[in-house]
C-alpha cells in the first residue's frame, strides 16, 4: 500500500503481492519509509565502500526486493544470499521462476546456462536464496557455504523484524556466528520496539 502512495519506489514488489491491500494509515506509511530508507542508506553505504568487492546476507528475507533494486542501481555485490524459512523460499523461488522481471535479472548476471533450480533453493553466480532455519547456526552455516559463501569477503548481514522472533539466546547465537564466521562485517538490525508504560517499570 505504501508503494502504491508513492512513498518509494519498488517496482518488483508488485510480482510477489495479490493485491495492494488494506489502507494503512499516514504513520504506519512513514514507518515504513523510514525503515526501507534506513536500511537502504546503510546497505548502499557499505557497497560504495567495499566498492562492490563483498557479499550481502539478508537473513529472514521474506519477500524482500532488495536484489532487484541493486541490480537496476548497478550496485550488486560479488553475490547476494537470501535465508528463509523452506516454505517462504518455495513461495519466493516460484514467483522468481513464472515472473520474467524476477527471473532475467538473476540470468541476466548469471555466466552459464543452467542455474541450481530445487524446491528450497536458487543457486546463480550473484544470486543465492536457500531455505534454512536460522536458529540452526551449523545447518545454516554448512548451507551458505555450500553456495560460495566466502568468509574473507567483507560482508553485510541485514536483518529485519526477524531476530524479535527468536529467544534471546537464539538470536544471541546468530549475531556471534557472524562475528566469528567474517574477517571483516557489518550487521544491519531493524525490530519492533515494544514501549513500556514508565509506571510498570
Amino acid at each position: 500500500f505504501a508503494t502504491s502512495k508513492g512513498y518509494w519506489k519498488d517496482s518488483c514488489l508488485q510480482y510477489f503481492v495479490r493485491n495492494v491491500g488494506e489502507r494503512k494509515a499516514p504513520e504506519i506509511n512513514r514507518g515504513y519509509y523510514a525503515r526501507v530508507k534506513g536500511v537502504n542508506l546503510l546497505l548502499d553505504a557499505f557497497l560504495e565502500k567495499t566498492e562492490g568487492h563483498c557479499q550481502v546476507i539478508n537473513l529472514g528475507a521474506g519477500l524482500d526486493t532488495t536484489f532487484w533494486r541493486l541490480k537496476d542501481e548497478n550496485l550488486l555485490p560479488r553475490k547476494f544470499f537470501e535465508v528463509d524459512f523452506p516454505t517462504v523460499v518455495a513461495r519466493k523461488i516460484h514467483s522468481i521462476k513464472t515472473k520474467p522481471p524476477l527471473s532475467k535479472p538473476i540470468i541476466d548476471v548469471h555466466s552459464t546456462d543452467s542455474l541450481l533450480l530445487e524446491s528450497y533453493v536458487l543457486d546463480s553466480d550473484r544470486y543465492c536464496i536457500l531455505g534454512a532455519d536460522l536458529r540452526d547456526i551449523s545447518s545454516l552455516d554448512e548451507k551458505l557455504k555450500k553456495f560460495q559463501l566466502d568468509p574473507e569477503l567483507p560482508t553485510l548481514l541485514f536483518s529485519e523484524c526477524v531476530l524479535v522472533y527468536m529467544t534471546p539466546s537464539q538470536s544471541s547465537n546468530l549475531v556471534h556466528w557472524a562475528a566469528e564466521t567474517f574477517h571483516t562485517a557489518m550487521f544491519i538490525n531493524y525490530e519492533q520496539v515494544i514501549s513500556t508504560n514508565a509506571s510498570q517499570l
